[in-house]
């Protein structure tokens, strides 16, 4: 029931700290009224995928560090903007956080004409957290076995081979419009409400490929449902090993990195942000947490805020770029 309508609550266990000592550190990082009721932890695609996973995740240690309820809230649509949008209209107190990603923390500026928010002033970095290649997979009725085969056949085939993504500005998308222009070929991109969605109509044969985050991806390849032809990233993935890199199978420079973060609504003080980027910090590398993650294909990736405010610029940077070349639209 959770699952299907993107909100659960997580049971809080009470851990305060006791003593002048351990409460005077406390002190020292944030208000010592914060937090004293609901947090709600805004995954900004649907259920399934891999931020749902990951929001899941953080807020269920959230509840038991703050020994408070923590509610996930799933909030897809527009790559992510109807969430960060929510995010940076909330009252800036640290009871609303974002799980995002590259579309709704960056480049969906350069797909929507009217943003209803600024990301680099009304969202505010707590730490990145989620590092991730994509997978290039394709429906088994397509007769390619490798990425030389696949752009031997898009090039016979230019705007015809369909691929979903998590939608316009997201990772997939990105990750194909590098592709297309590396390799000079055309390719169809039909977007959609998240990657769990597009995964559905992957597997049904409405599309035939996706560049998919690694944990939407992993069970429909080892259940033979999807055949994967490399990963995105510049080196070989340490989760899985066996695929090539899309550089290394014929497409030299090829690069693209899939990650998640979190954000809180700007002007949140900094004490209480100070707060929350140790406690999630804490939480990615605990050794237990870090386990699951690798089993869904994905390894924690942390910062300081300062640091992940940095990164995100870089990367509105280089997809801008990549954007204004090839002339890509929302349309």
């Amino acid at each position: 029931m959770a699952a299907k309508s993107g909100l659960i609550r997580v049971a809080a266990v009470t851990l305060w700290a006791t003593g002048p000592a351990a409460h005077a550190q406390l002190a020292a990082v944030a208000p010592p009224a914060y937090p004293v009721k609901t947090i709600r932890v805004i995954a900004s695609q649907s259920a399934g995928g891999g931020v749902d996973a990951v929001a899941r995740l953080v807020a269920s240690r959230l509840a038991e560090s703050f020994g408070q309820t923590v509610i996930v809230d799933n909030r897809a649509g527009a790559n992510g903007s109807l969430a960060a949008e929510i995010t940076a209209k909330a009252p800036p107190d640290g009871y609303t956080l974002m799980l995002g990603a590259a579309g709704n923390l960056g480049v969906n500026r350069f797909f929507i004409k009217q943003m209803t928010y600024d990301p680099a002033t009304e969202l505010a970095p707590v730490t990145s957290a989620i590092s991730s290649g994509s997978v290039l997979v394709v429906h088994p009725s397509l007769p390619v076995k490798s990425v030389k085969e696949f752009i031997a056949l898009a090039r016979t085939r230019p705007g015809t081979l369909a691929y979903g993504s998590s939608g316009v500005g997201g990772a997939g998308h990105m990750a194909a419009a590098l592709f297309e222009s590396l390799t000079q070929t055309r390719l169809l991109h039909v977007p959609y409400k998240g990657g769990a969605p597009a995964m559905v109509d992957l597997i049904a044969g409405q599309v035939q490929l996706s560049f998919s985050s690694a944990p939407t991806a992993m069970p429909n390849m080892a259940s033979g449902r999807l055949r994967a032809l490399a990963v995105t990233t510049a080196k070989r993935s340490k989760i899985l090993p066996a695929l090539p890199t899309i550089a290394e199978a014929g497409v030299p420079g090829f690069d693209a990195h899939t990650w998640y973060g979190f954000v809180v609504t700007g002007k949140t003080p900094q004490p209480i942000v100070a707060r929350l980027n140790k406690e999630i910090v804490q939480i990615l590398n605990r050794p237990d947490s870090v386990d699951t993650l690798f089993k869904m294909g994905l390894e924690p990736w942390t910062s300081t805020p300062e640091a992940f405010g940095a990164y995100i610029k870089s990367e509105v940077e280089k997809w801008g770029r990549l954007i204004r070349e090839m002339g890509i639209s929302a349309n």
